[in-house]
């Protein structure tokens, strides 16, 4: 359902993964492996995501940690979709 409003699949991945686990962090490559997903790709959205506030970032070493903004203005409204759409999926594939 999702796949409607967020075209990118690789974005709408991300968008799930962190508004279902908001305390959830990662680099780029744990995402890649978690999510099967090219490395390039997610740290470009991871980029976006972060540009227009969804996700913020730190430095741990050389290495780049992602998280939530639990602040952002329509977060808690993207987290309901997020878990609106999966219940509607899973009742669709209990259905079917």
């Amino acid at each position: 359902m999702l796949d409607v409003f967020i075209t990118s699949r690789v974005r709408r991945k991300i968008i799930v993964i962190y508004a279902k686990y908001p305390d959830f962090k990662t680099h780029v490559r744990g995402l890649a492996k978690l999510i099967k997903e090219d490395a390039g790709n997610i740290q470009r959205e991871l980029k976006r995501l972060e540009k227009v506030g969804f996700l913020t970032s730190e430095r741990q070493g050389n290495t780049k940690v992602y998280s939530t903004n639990k602040q952002f203005p329509i977060f808690r409204e993207l987290q309901s979709i997020v878990l609106k759409s999966q219940r509607a999926n899973q009742q669709k594939r209990i259905n079917s």
